[in-house]
């Protein structure tokens, strides 16, 4: 089997896979891809396979497929751990300090409350697409309708719905993997 040919056989089951890690990720499908990509064809190039080591006889050769799964993980992994160490800088996301609610309810509940808000807000800007724009909107504190969150954005009000589904969807896989992986050493977060 030719390199190409192989290729063109790996193409839709690492688009499928893709797919899949990318919104627990934080990134977008295409984005991890083009990474996959990258890193499979420098892994051949470089003259270090997955398979050689030095001073040992060399593993048998894994399947391809086998291996593009397991670059795929790995490269979502380590996009979702540069994604939550990124932090961009946006002076319009920046929420003014509630003072009194601090000082009605207990210093500490307003830390805590202000601490899930700027969690939110980082999660909403990892998310991929047109989801970071939407969930600004659908969030903000002027409670927009949907005709000015689509003239905003500049889309269609009839797909807001189905958008503002999918971007939820990818928030909650997105939160959900932040949530049940495990920290260095095995601990939870």
């Amino acid at each position: 089997m030719t390199p190409n040919d192989l290729v063109t056989s790996l193409r839709p089951l690492l688009a499928a896979e893709c797919a899949a890690e990318a919104p627990a990720a934080g990134i977008d499908a295409a984005d991890l891809e083009q990474a996959v990509w990258v890193r499979l064809l420098s892994d051949r190039y470089d003259g270090s396979p997955a398979g050689r080591r030095k001073g040992r006889r060399p593993r048998r050769p894994e399947p391809p497929a086998l291996r593009l799964r397991a670059v795929v993980r790995a490269e979502a992994r380590a996009a979702g751990r540069l994604a939550r160490r990124e932090v961009p800088y946006d002076p319009v996301a920046a929420e003014p300090a509630d003072h009194a609610g601090a000082l009605d309810s207990g210093v500490e509940r307003a830390v805590l409350a202000a601490e899930s808000r700027r969690e939110l807000r980082a999660a909403v800007r990892r998310l991929p697409g047109r989801c970071p724009g939407l969930m600004r909107a659908l969030l903000s504190s002027g409670d927009p309708t949907y005709r000015e969150i689509a003239g905003e954005l500049g889309i269609s009000q009839g797909s807001l719905g189905p958008i503002r589904s999918r971007c939820l969807g990818c928030l909650r896989r997105m939160l959900t993997a932040a949530i049940a992986a495990p920290g260095p050493w095995g601990k939870e977060r």
